[in-house]
C-alpha cells in the first residue's frame, strides 16, 4: 500500500468516529482547535515568516502573496471563524423531508457526512483550519494538500488543530496534513474513488483545471470569478459608486471582487467621469472601451481579453452598454458564473438580471465582497462551486453533506401478499 493510500485509509476509518459524536461534542472540539491556534499563534506566526521570506526570494507577489501572509488580526480572525462554526446549526442527521405513503411505510431524507473530503489548495493558510473546522462539524473526515509556498504555516496550523483532535480523545488522522508534495503523489490521491469522497481544490485556474481534468474522484470546482457590476439607467449613482469602490478596490485579490463595470449609455457622461476619479485616487487602473474611454481621464484601451480577465489585483475593465439586454448578453459571454450585481432602482429591471442569469450568486445594490460564505451566513467558507452538481455557490456545511433516505415501515412488502 502506497504512504498516500495508507494516510487516506487511516483518514477514512477516523472519519467514522467523528460521525458518531454528537453535536456539543463537535462544538467542544472546535472551540478547543481555535484555543489551540491562539496558544500557539507565536510559532505560528514564525511559521508563516519562514514562507513568506521564501515567497519573496521566489519573486512571488501581488495576489497570492497576499493570500499567503497571516499577522496577528488574521490568526485571530481564523480562531474567530472556528468559534462561528461551531455555533452554527448541525446539519448531520438534519430531516429534510419527510412523508408517510398510502401503504403505511414512513419515509425521510436525513443528512450524512460525505465521508472523506480532498482539499487541494495553494497560498491560503486559513484554508487549513477553515477546511478543518467544516468538514469535521460535518462528521468527514478531510486530506489538506497545501501548496508549498505554505508548508510551513499549514504544518504549525494543522499540528495545533490536531493536538486539539488528540486531546478531545479522537483519532488525529481525521485531519490528515499532506506534506509529501510531488505531483504524482497529488494525483494517485485524486484516483482514490474508493476511499475518497470529494475534492475541492482551492487556488489559481491552473491548479483547478489540474485537478478536474486529472480526477477521478468528484471535484467541486470554480475557475476563476469574473464579476460583474452593471449600473443601470435608473440607479443611485452614490449607491452605484459605493458598490464600485468596495467591489474593486476593499480586496482586490478576492474572487468575488469586481473585474468589469458595464455603465448604462444614458447615464454614462455622468457616472464614468465620478467613477475614474474615485478609481484613480485609489490606484485603480482602467482599462476601457471606444464608448467609454472619452469620459475616463486616464483610462488605457480595452482588449477583448481584458473582459475575460480575473486581474486579480487594482485593474478594471469598463464597457458602455445601451440596455439591460446588452448588460445581460455581456456577462453570458464573458462571465464565470461566479457573482454579478446590479445598481438600480426599477424592480422590473432588477427582477430580469436576477431572472436572466444563471451565475451562482446575483446581487442587487449589494457589493460583489458579499459573495462569500461567512457573509452569506454559512460560517467560515470552504469553496465557492460554479458546477452545478449538489453544491451551487459558496459551501458552508450543509454542502459537506448529502442526503440520504431512510423509511421506517412494520412489516410492508411490495409484491408479497
Amino acid at each position: 500500500m502506497s504512504d498516500i493510500r495508507s494516510q487516506a485509509v487511516a483518514c477514512r476509518d477516523a472519519a467514522r468516529h467523528v460521525a458518531q459524536l454528537p453535536a456539543s461534542a463537535k462544538n467542544d472540539l472546535l472551540r478547543a482547535m481555535a484555543a489551540a491556534l491562539e496558544e500557539d499563534e507565536a510559532s505560528i506566526l514564525q511559521a508563516n515568516g519562514r514562507d513568506l521570506e521564501a515567497a519573496a526570494a521566489k519573486g512571488i507577489g501581488g495576489a497570492m502573496y497576499d493570500r499567503l501572509k497571516l499577522d496577528a488580526k488574521g490568526l485571530a480572525a481564523i480562531a474567530d471563524a472556528l468559534h462561528e462554526v461551531a455555533e452554527l446549526p448541525d446539519p448531520v442527521g438534519q430531516v429534510t423531508r419527510r412523508e408517510t405513503r398510502p401503504n403505511g411505510i414512513a419515509i425521510e431524507r436525513v443528512r450524512v457526512p460525505l465521508g472523506v473530503i480532498a482539499m487541494i489548495y495553494e497560498a491560503r493558510p486559513n484554508v487549513t483550519a477553515d477546511a478543518a473546522a467544516l468538514c469535521l462539524k460535518a462528521g468527514n473526515g478531510v486530506m489538506l494538500r497545501g501548496g508549498s509556498e505554505a508548508i510551513h504555516s499549514n504544518t504549525a496550523i494543522a499540528a495545533s488543530l490536531k493536538r486539539a483532535l488528540r486531546e478531545a480523545g479522537l483519532p488525529d488522522a481525521a485531519l490528515t496534513l499532506v506534506t509529501d508534495l510531488r505531483r504524482e503523489t497529488m494525483l494517485e490521491m485524486l484516483q482514490l474513488t474508493d476511499i475518497i469522497d470529494l475534492a475541492i481544490p482551492r487556488g489559481g485556474e491552473g491548479l483547478i483545471r489540474f485537478v478536474a481534468e486529472h480526477a477521478r474522484v468528484p471535484v467541486i470546482k470554480h475557475y476563476k470569478g469574473v464579476c460583474h457590476l452593471f449600473v443601470d439607467a435608473s440607479a443611485d449613482p452614490d449607491l452605484a459608486l459605493r458598490l464600485l469602490i468596495d467591489g474593486k478596490v476593499s480586496r482586490p485579490s478576492a474572487c468575488n471582487s469586481l473585474e468589469t463595470l458595464l455603465v448604462h449609455a444614458d447615464i454614462a457622461g455622468d457616472f464614468l467621469p465620478a467613477a475614474a476619479s474615485a478609481l484613480s485616487e485609489r490606484g485603480v487602473e482602467v482599462r476601457a472601451d471606444a464608448r467609454s474611454i472619452g469620459f475616463m481621464e486616464g483610462a488605457k484601451p480595452a482588449t477583448d481579453d481584458d473582459y475575460a480577465a480575473e486581474f486579480l489585483d487594482l485593474v478594471i475593465a469598463v464597457r458602455v452598454v445601451d440596455s439591460l439586454d446588452d448588460a445581460i448578453a455581456h456577462i453570458r459571454r464573458y462571465g464565470s458564473d461566479h457573482t454579478e450585481v446590479i445598481a438600480t432602482r426599477d424592480e422590473g429591471n432588477a427582477e430580469r438580471f436576477v431572472q436572466s442569469l444563471r451565475s451562482a450568486v446575483v446581487m442587487v445594490n449589494a457589493s460583489s465582497r458579499f459573495s462569500d460564505g461567512g457573509e452569506l451566513g454559512l460560517g467560515a467558507e470552504i469553496g465557492i462551486s460554479t458546477t452545478r452538481l449538489h453544491a451551487y455557490g459558496p459551501m458552508g456545511l450543509e454542502a459537506l453533506t448529502v442526503e440520504r433516505f431512510v423509511v421506517r415501515g412494520t412489516g410492508q412488502t411490495r409484491n408479497l401478499p
